[in-house]
């Protein structure tokens, strides 16, 4: 299914305003000041990958990724169905008018 240009506007449009709300998030702005922590901790070591440091900063990466990826998708489903409930809306509403019209057509 190939969407119109303008809607793959407006889903771009919605996309890049919920990643500047979470970029902004307060929750995740202390993750990632923890992961940038452990990650300065793992800097200063000397054999990177065999460090606790590193176990520490990869946890902590991974956690930040997590939350971010999940607020991006319950986000992206919160539009989703939203977007599904207001197209199924206006297509019962188009649909009740054009029963209600044939009904007073047929009953001149």
């Amino acid at each position: 299914m190939v969407f119109p240009s303008w809607l793959q506007r407006v889903i771009q449009a919605r996309l890049d305003e919920v990643s500047a709300q979470i970029e902004h998030d307060p929750e995740l702005n202390r993750v990632r000041g923890e992961t940038d922590e452990a990650f300065e901790a793992l800097l200063a070591s000397k054999d990177v990958e065999q460090t606790p440091e590193y176990a520490e900063w990869e946890s902590r990466y991974i956690v930040t990724k997590g939350i971010e990826n999940e607020r991006l998708y319950m986000q992206g489903l919160r539009d989703g169905i939203q977007l599904t409930v207001s197209l199924l809306g206006q297509s019962m509403f188009e649909e009740t008018n054009a029963k209600a019209d044939q009904s007073i057509n047929a009953n001149p």
